[in-house]
């Protein structure tokens, strides 16, 4: 059974960049109702049960059920996408990051300035509902990217990039406080992002 992940701070702890309110509906709303139902999902493909749910996005292509696939596609993108996204936020956060990921961001984007407009403007012009990711492959590249609704890097490269760091641009990640602004909730974002945490997720993958 996917479980979301257990939040290692409380829910108005990343205030005022992001709200109790928010934090309370995004995490115990949205991320609870799509791990449910990816769970509900996975139940009727018994040869994906009790697989990692990176497995599962590689292996979408296999699934013949249009319908089953789209909800797995849909729910399984919300539950992956999600627990990053919370893991990657922190009181403590903002910054910026150092030792390899910060040597590899100087090599792909010059310096961290420029990946932190990069990857704001991507968020900023994504159409609709979605996400801007930070990504990084085995070889340790990094590429910033975009996808729609719940989709990300792992469905669309079929496990050759793996992301690092998503930012949420749906609606409901910051529509309470920052109504149709987009670009202030994304500035504000970069102050809680917790870089210690995205610099172990890239060394997972550069080291798998």
């Amino acid at each position: 059974m996917y479980k979301q992940i257990e939040l290692s701070y409380n829910y108005n702890a990343l205030e005022p960049h992001i709200d109790e309110l928010t934090m309370i509906t995004h995490y115990t709303k949205h991320h609870a109702t799509y791990t449910n139902n990816l769970n509900a999902a996975v139940e009727k493909l018994p040869k994906l049960s009790g697989k990692p749910i990176e497995e599962v996005f590689i292996r979408l292509p296999e699934i013949s059920d249009t319908a089953l696939k789209t909800a797995i596609t849909n729910n399984g993108g919300g539950f992956y996408n999600h627990n990053l996204y919370f893991s990657t936020l922190s009181p403590k956060g903002g910054g910026k990051p150092d030792g390899k990921l910060a040597g590899q961001i100087k090599k792909d984007f010059v310096d961290f300035n420029s990946l932190k407009e990069k990857l704001s403007a991507t968020a900023t012009a994504t159409f609709g509902s979605g996400w801007a990711w930070l990504s990084a492959n085995k070889n340790g590249d990094l590429k910033i990217s975009s996808t729609s609704n719940q989709n990300n890097p792992i469905m669309e490269s079929l496990g050759k990039w793996i992301p690092i760091l998503g930012i949420d641009v749906w609606e409901h990640a910051y529509y309470l406080k920052y109504k149709n602004v987009r670009a202030d909730y994304i500035k504000a974002l970069f102050e809680v992002i917790d870089w210690k945490e995205v610099a172990n997720n890239y060394s997972k993958v550069i080291n798998k």
